[in-house]
């Protein structure tokens, strides 16, 4: 960036106060946007790594000052260091005295010894990195300081917005507040715990079994010695209130004005949307084309990573609330936008999911044995009879795909094969998927894609391959090529595709819908609202095959839109939104960040499994769930890594 005045992001000083602007060392080794939202440009930012400066215009006091407050605001829910709190506290009393006039060097010296006495008492990072930027200030900006000193301030003050962030709370698509989870879990607050992630998150046993876990990915207790299991630790307070058959009791906080809410589709999106809906009053009331509810939850993933029974508990507490479930529902048939207005709903949510299979396009594809994944595994869900042979091949590298050739396999299948396209590196399915289903003694065949499917009196009995020289082109693409002079032919008595799901879009027709070139509902990205004023979307059918906890963020951000519309407020981006974007060039999460806490390395509690040879003899769960000391044991481990940021715009 050629237009920062001053930095010390990460320790790395540039200064260019007095410069010809055309004479400014640039600042390469961090971004910032230039807007913080579309009318207020950013003109510095305080947080746990320094100070970024871009306009004369900041009040570096001033902006200091708020900054502190929100510190001081953040340290006053946690009573695990005293001085913490009270340094913060005691440095804000300092400010007053300067502003008024009464401040004394020994006050600016007071500061300076706080802020040490902080960082060595505290015990998560708002202690530990957040009085860097005023200890940088003392340094960098002495001369400011001492002008306020020596005659009293006129305060310059500013507009600013401040969020509290933790590398794993930024990476978690809803944002849950993890630290402060996992602290209650280290404390034995089990049930408090679970509160906390129910601010935002109404299925912790679902997503506690089957998230994709990027919290983990950026936990900073990986840059000591391996994340904590943050995940299972959720899935530990959702089944400790299930073993104690406590139910789970929700405070209703009635918006002003509260309204009659559709939603198409009983998946993670659809449950998450009207959950927040129902806290804030709503009358809401789902409508799900499944004879059951929980859409990909229940009918796409295998009952040994997520037993229906868990999913069934966390949908009936919903239905206390007051939400109204009504499945066997198909919208666009016997429920339209036209037939939900005339009922005196005030708004819709579509949330439906991604049902359909995409097809090969290859020879023999119509053939009798040839079947799709999806539709696999949603009868073996549905419980309908299925006829698949002793031999079947599985083509696909993703989840889907494995959890089809799992299912299999627990079906009776003798003989399981995948072929991917994909090499091993390269296989979109997540790793531990993929170790599973070798453990189960699933054959995995790398690099090769179907030429055609062989056929002998109208029905499937083997597949031809070609080699799959590349996958993706220069640009990441996928852009497949194949040396066709490489084939091979493999034997199979069933074949099923798992190449890729899509949203089926039918019910769009003539109802003036929405849908992108792509084929997916078209919304604002924010607030996932549609074209249609009272029509919001979300989940997979908006922006392509994710995962769960993404669905239900999406949910919770058009439950949030569809509030305000009904409160005839506006709908747009809220600062948390413009956080995000910010995020996205401040990078919470530091994968070089030599920790400078002194922690003792201990090693991350793992679930234990079932062994193979039991597993593939029914659809019992896999994983077990942590004791209790286990759990307490790996909350420990928690670095608590609180930070907080301070935006000048």
């Amino acid at each position: 960036m050629n237009d920062i005045i001053f930095s010390s992001w990460g320790g790395r000083i540039v200064d260019n106060r007095g410069k010809d602007p055309q004479a400014y060392e640039p600042v390469d080794y961090v971004q910032l946007p230039v807007y913080f939202n579309k009318n207020e440009k950013i003109k510095a930012l305080m947080g746990w790594d320094g100070i970024i400066l871009r306009s004369t215009d900041v009040d570096i006091l001033d902006c200091l000052q708020d900054y502190l407050e929100a510190n001081y605001d953040h340290s006053k829910t946690c009573d695990k260091c005293n001085y913490c709190k009270t340094g913060w506290k005691e440095q804000l009393e300092v400010f007053q005295d300067i502003f008024n006039g009464e401040a004394t060097e020994e006050d600016l010296e007071f500061l300076q010894s706080t802020s040490e006495a902080i960082i060595d008492a505290g015990k998560c990072t708002i202690g530990k990195a957040g009085p860097v930027p005023l200890m940088q200030a003392l340094k960098y900006f002495s001369d400011e300081f001492s002008q306020a000193i020596d005659t009293k301030k006129t305060v310059k003050a500013g507009t600013y917005y401040s969020k509290l962030t933790a590398p794993c709370m930024d990476a978690c698509p809803i944002h849950l507040d993890i630290p402060k989870y996992v602290e209650l879990i280290k404390d034995a607050k089990f049930a408090e715990s679970l509160d906390v992630i129910r601010e935002r998150l109404p299925l912790p046993g679902c997503v506690g079994r089957i998230c994709v876990r990027p919290c983990e990915e950026h936990c900073r207790r990986a840059n000591v010695d391996e994340p904590i299991s943050i995940m299972s630790l959720k899935r530990f307070v959702a089944d400790h209130e299930m073993s104690e058959n406590r139910v789970p009791e929700f405070q209703i906080a009635p918006s002003e004005k509260t309204g009659k809410v559709a939603i198409i589709g009983a998946g993670p999106a659809g449950i998450t949307c009207a959950y927040h809906l129902a806290l804030k009053g709503h009358q809401v009331t789902i409508f799900e084309k499944l004879p059951v509810a929980g859409g990909m939850m229940l009918v796409g993933i295998p009952r040994y990573s997520l037993p229906p029974d868990i999913l069934r508990k966390e949908i009936e507490a919903i239905e206390k609330l007051g939400v109204t479930i009504k499945t066997g529902a198909s919208f666009g048939e016997e429920i339209t936008l036209d037939s939900l207005k005339a009922d005196g709903f005030n708004a819709v949510f579509l949330g439906p999911g991604l049902h359909g299979s995409h097809r090969l396009g290859v020879e023999g594809e119509e053939l009798e044995g040839v079947i799709s994944g999806i539709q696999f595994l949603r009868d073996v869900s549905l419980g309908r009879e299925i006829k698949i042979g002793k031999k079947i091949i599985v083509v696909g590298g993703g989840n889907v795909a494995v959890d089809v050739a799992r299912t299999a396999k627990r079906l009776g299948v003798e003989e399981v094969t995948m072929v991917s396209l994909e090499s091993r590196d390269e296989m979109p399915a997540w790793e531990h998927e993929t170790e599973g289903a070798i453990e189960e003694k699933i054959k995995i065949f790398n690099s090769y894609g179907p030429k055609n499917i062989v056929g002998k009196d109208g029905k499937v009995c083997g597949v031809e391959f070609k080699r799959c020289t590349c996958v993706f082109d220069e640009n990441d693409n996928f852009n497949p090529e194949y040396d066709e002079t490489d084939l091979t032919t493999l034997p199979a008595e069933t074949v099923i595709l798992a190449i890729g799901q899509k949203a089926e879009m039918d019910f769009a027709n003539g109802q003036n819908i929405p849908v992108s070139p792509a084929g997916d509902l078209h919304t604002d990205p924010a607030t996932f609202r549609t074209e249609l004023e009272w029509v919001f979307a979300g989940g997979d059918a908006v922006y392509g095959p994710k995962s769960v906890v993404e669905a239900a963020a999406s949910g919770k951000k058009a439950a949030l839109s569809i509030d305000r519309f009904i409160n005839n407020l506006p709908v747009e981006p809220d600062n948390d939104d413009h956080f995000d974007k910010l995020f996205r060039y401040i990078k919470v999460y530091n994968p070089d960040e030599e920790v400078k806490q002194k922690v003792e390395t201990s090693e991350r509690k793992k679930l234990s499994k079932l062994p193979p040879e039991s597993r593939i003899s029914g659809f019992d769960e896999i994983e077990q769930g942590f004791s209790t000391p286990e759990a307490v044991a790996e909350a420990e481990r928690c670095l608590r890594c609180y930070r907080v940021v301070t935006v000048a715009v």
